[in-house]
């Protein structure tokens, strides 16, 4: 029997994305419970500069560089990213004391969102509609049955297309509000 597609890569999406969610809320309770909550104010630093770091993949891919593994740079982008991300939220925390933050912290959330459908789900759906497609070649269906056995799942693989147009656009205005919320902390830090 073949597994369907949402077993197979809707569900460790959406594992690894509660585990993010999962890892933050631990993270916050721990930070709280030990009195350590000055350490989340200082964990959006390196989690942001591990988002930074990451983005060396994307600049090999547009051959702005020409060094390093694509595949290797790839797998450096989605953990830099991930880790990169869980501290950034572990810095937010559960304070809502100002605006830009959050909306920086709900544009990175979408852009992980965004990254995670990309490298989960769209290739390895493609992958498994393209197997389930030639499984049943194979056992002698005709193209229109085939098309129409696997009609669900090139739906949803066509649906998960669009993420592209939107994890650029979403990086963007998440690095344009991430910057203003780190200048407005150099603009009001308490120099004196």
């Amino acid at each position: 029997m073949i597994s369907s597609l949402w077993r197979r890569h809707v569900l460790p999406f959406t594992l690894l994305l509660g585990l993010l969610a999962a890892a933050t809320l631990i993270g916050d309770y721990f930070l709280h419970r030990l009195n350590l909550v000055w350490v989340g104010r200082y964990l959006g630093i390196p989690g942001t500069i591990l988002i930074i770091a990451s983005l060396v993949y994307s600049l090999r891919k547009r051959k702005f560089i020409s060094t390093g593994n694509p595949k290797t740079l790839l797998n450096l982008h989605e953990i830099g990213t991930w880790l990169g991300s869980l501290m950034v939220l572990l810095h937010a925390g559960i304070h809502f004391n100002a605006i830009l933050p959050w909306l920086a912290t709900v544009a990175m959330g979408v852009n992980v969102i965004s990254g995670m459908v990309g490298k989960l789900l769209l290739d390895r759906s493609r992958r498994h509609v393209q197997g389930k497609r030639e499984h049943f070649a194979l056992r002698g269906l005709s193209l229109p049955d085939v098309e129409q056995a696997v009609f669900w799942d090139a739906v949803a693989v066509d649906a998960m297309k669009m993420w592209r147009k939107v994890h650029i656009p979403i990086f963007i205005v998440f690095a344009t509000l991430a910057l203003g919320h780190i200048f407005s902390i150099f603009l009001f830090w308490g120099w004196s």
